[in-house]
């Protein structure tokens, strides 16, 4: 868990990275990159999408009790 936690938060950056170039210039890095190996780019987006579970767990320690259960 101890590397864990920092690989999976650089996946989740490199894939927000992505989001932010295909929203502003309609340009998707991993299609570009891994265009003729459709199966590839999927795996990658699968790996990004389990980092981001991997990371949910992490809120706890960011967001402590009294500040995420205002109501």
């Amino acid at each position: 868990m101890k590397y864990l936690n920092p690989i999976a938060l650089i996946l989740i950056i490199i894939g927000g990275l992505n989001w932010l170039l295909v929203g502003l210039f309609h340009f998707n890095l991993v299609h570009a990159i891994f265009g003729k190996l459709g199966f590839i780019e999927n795996i990658i987006y699968i790996i990004i999408g389990i980092a981001a579970l991997i990371c949910i767990p992490m809120l706890k320690k960011c967001c402590p009790k009294s500040s995420c259960n205002k109501d």
